[in-house]
């Protein structure tokens, strides 16, 4: 069931916190095997969390719409008391003292932690098969993968072992898994969710935000974590809003644009087919609808290799030993400390490191970092020229459904092109949802992207609950579990 759905059996009292909790933690035991979304339980405290928000409800407090819904948190957001690892043996023994500002904000709402999720190492990844603990398996099919960085958060809710998640997006790790698990998954406005108490990979990139099972609940749990947070230098300072009012405004006379460059080479037949029908349900509740060029899209991936890889050199650089973490036993030398320490990275890590430290190095520096800045303000210039014309823009989420379990592991711009899509969006620091808008022929979930101006996150709720009301795509769940 939704988070909404849910909502009022708790709030009518046919259903209790810990009911939902005990069930939900059951379901967790049952299908964990098979999936591996989990890296972290936490059954105690999301018990003892499920029986505060009965006693507050049994008082008669006044509760908000998301108390005793239960809640995954990507294992990238610190958690106070709860270890934190992102995927990462060099975090294995690491626990925060404090949490992080979107966990603290689900916990005030009354949300119910169920656990701390897989993801692919420090989040750089497209398939969750760079954890340095499991793979995680797509529920709808475990031969294939969730998709990444925020796999085990997408693989959790798909499979009922969470009703929400949050995921973390530097270039489409919440949207991609979305797509490929047949839920809906929000990339805010760079800044609109507070990024205090996430692990950062590229800081200029990082996003937070919900993976749920519909638009309404996606709606919610934005509206409980979006807000100015004093603790993050880079939060907008504006307060937070109530999405769910924006949701049925229906779409007449909105614009349209379908996004030219992602909808040819590369795209599966079946994926564009599928965009394009759902247009059509826009354009049939009268949207206007028309093509539009995003020219340097097709530079986007060159551009956030270099940018997310910098940054990621430069934010990786603490794990050094000293401060927290992993620190290498009886080093000979302060040299021999740093080295053995670091080998506890993963392969795809170490490679993003290397990459990243190479094009800020003298000399690379102008040729490379510089010039990929100078991209990136081109490649969000063709955003503000689209803007200009339309109110939405459109694409595919990803080229294809899910791929199989090491089918790409093998070659890293296979991996990579998995996010072409998704990568120009964080560039341009603009919002996009995912949201399903089909099957392919083997019952895989197929995702489209609606794409916003910068917070125009109301608008990109409005456009994909008047698609998911004329639509059943959203209504199906996975019977391979």
């Amino acid at each position: 069931m939704t988070a909404h759905e849910l909502s009022r059996k708790l709030a009518s009292k046919e259903l209790s916190a810990r009911e939902l909790a005990t069930a939900t933690l059951a379901r967790v035991g049952a299908v964990e095997p098979t999936v591996d979304a989990f890296l972290t339980i936490t059954q105690d405290q999301a018990l003892a969390q499920a029986q505060a928000v009965d006693d507050r409800r049994a008082r008669g407090e006044a509760l908000g719409p998301l108390a005793g819904i239960p809640l995954a948190l990507k294992d990238n957001m610190a958690t106070q008391g709860i270890r934190t690892t992102c995927a990462c043996k060099i975090l294995d023994n690491f626990v925060p003292v404090y949490d992080a500002t979107v966990a603290a904000r689900l916990g005030e709402a009354g949300l119910v932690t169920v656990g701390k999720t897989n993801m692919d190492e420090y989040a750089m990844g497209s398939s969750t098969e760079n954890s340095a603990y499991k793979v995680t398996r797509n529920p709808w099919d475990p031969t294939r993968v969730p998709g990444g960085s925020s796999g085990g958060s997408a693989a959790a809710v798909a499979a009922g072992q969470a009703t929400v998640a949050l995921g973390s997006d530097t270039g489409g790790s919440i949207r991609q898994p979305a797509s490929f698990c047949g839920l809906v998954g929000m990339k805010p406005t760079y800044g609109l969710v507070s990024r205090y108490g996430l692990v950062a990979y590229a800081s200029s990139l990082d996003q937070i935000g919900p993976l749920t099972r519909d638009v309404r609940d996606s709606a919610l749990v934005l509206s409980a974590i979006a807000g100015h947070d004093p603790l993050d230098s880079t939060s907008i300072p504006q307060p937070g809003k109530d999405y769910v009012a924006a949701l049925e405004g229906g779409v007449k006379g909105l614009k349209i644009g379908i996004i030219t460059e992602l909808m040819g080479e590369g795209i599966a037949p079946e994926v564009r087919a599928a965009v394009e029908a759902a247009v059509k349900v826009l354009e049939a509740q009268g949207a206007q609808v028309d093509h539009v060029s995003l020219p340097n899209s097709k530079v986007a991936l060159s551009t956030y290799y270099i940018v997310a890889t910098a940054e990621a050199s430069s934010n990786l650089a603490r794990y050094d030993g000293v401060r927290y973490g992993v620190r290498a036993e009886n080093p000979h030398d302060l040299m021999d400390m740093y080295l053995r320490t670091r080998a506890h990275f993963g392969a795809e890590v170490k490679l993003r490191i290397m990459l990243g430290t190479y094009t800020l190095a003298a000399g690379y520096f102008d040729a490379y970092y510089k010039k990929a800045l100078q991209v990136r303000t081109l490649i969000k210039r063709d955003y503000d020229a689209a803007f200009e014309k339309f109110d939405v823009l459109v694409s595919p989420t990803a080229p294809t459904t899910a791929f199989m379990l090491g089918e790409k592991t093998d070659d890293p711009l296979a991996m990579y092109l998995a996010d072409i899509a998704t990568i120009p969006i964080n560039l341009a620091g603009v919002p996009a949802l995912s949201q399903p808008c089909g099957f392919d022929a083997l019952g895989l979930p197929i995702g489209w992207q609606l794409i916003g101006k910068p917070l125009a996150e109301e608008t990109l709720y409005r456009a994909a609950y008047a698609y998911e009301q004329a639509t059943d795509h959203h209504t199906k769940r996975t019977a391979a579990l």
